[in-house]
């Protein structure tokens, strides 16, 4: 494995949420036609990991990118490459997208019909596995496969699309999963992705996520430093308020 996906193996964190803050902005709001200088740019600028969407037109209404444009990508950066594959059968192409350059691998549980088979493969071959809910999917059939996942993302806005409203219902998700992760002494990281702003990201961080993804929130901003330094901030304060009150 390398140094790069070994960061992401499971550290053995408590559910408590005591967990660095990390902002993963997503490529799907990036200039495609300046994509590699984009994402210097976000490298540059304090990302601790990119997102990448990978969706099929099937299992999601959009097409976005594939394996072609993620081995250009994984050239020209060393931040660990967050892959949400938003398709059908994923399970037939997890070698390719690891050999492509995934560091991690998010899998719909609504999209693979042998979950945990899924999750162990993607660890065979050495990335992180995760496994993705959609906001209408309940936490709950999460608990025979929770202590198995190095990241649960859960989405805060319906799938296919960037530039949508967060959730807000999804804050009580969060909570929920933090519920779940304790009582089977579990610690995957929760990952939130959708709708992510710097008017939310610190409610979204009491709740109990602690890996942000951000599309609009970090490309559509004059300064990439100055957003996600200030993302990072807000989520850190909500992370220090949860903690106050769990105290």
């Amino acid at each position: 494995m390398s140094e790069r996906r070994q960061t992401f193996a499971r550290s053995g964190a408590s559910a408590s949420g005591d967990r660095p803050i990390e902002i993963a902005p997503s490529i799907l709001s990036a200039d495609f036609a300046h994509l590699g200088d984009e994402i210097a740019r976000v490298e540059e600028a304090g990302a601790d990991l990119l997102h990448v969407d990978v969706m099929d037109g099937h299992f999601v209404p959009n097409l976005t990118i594939g394996l072609p444009v993620l081995r250009a990508i994984r050239r020209v950066t060393e931040l660990p490459l967050d892959v949400h594959l938003m398709i059908s059968n994923a399970e037939a192409y997890l070698g390719d997208y690891v050999d492509a350059g995934a560091d991690l691998i998010g899998l719909h549980q609504e999209a693979c019909t042998h979950l945990h088979r899924a999750v162990h493969r993607v660890r065979e071959l050495g990335a992180s596995p995760g496994v993705v809910l959609n906001p209408a999917t309940a936490v709950e059939t999460l608990r025979p496969i929770i202590g198995e996942l190095d990241f649960v993302l859960l989405m805060t806005v319906n799938p296919g699309f960037g530039g949508q409203r967060f959730i807000e219902g999804s804050l009580r998700k969060i909570a929920g999963l933090r519920q779940l992760c304790a009582q089977e002494g579990a610690s995957p990281v929760i990952e939130v992705d959708g709708g992510v702003s710097p008017d939310n990201i610190e409610r979204i961080a009491e709740a109990g996520a602690s890996r942000f993804v951000a599309g609009n929130a970090v490309f559509s901003a004059e300064s990439y430093t100055s957003r996600i330094a200030g993302l990072r901030q807000r989520a850190e304060g909500g992370a220090r308020l949860r903690r106050q009150k769990s105290a």
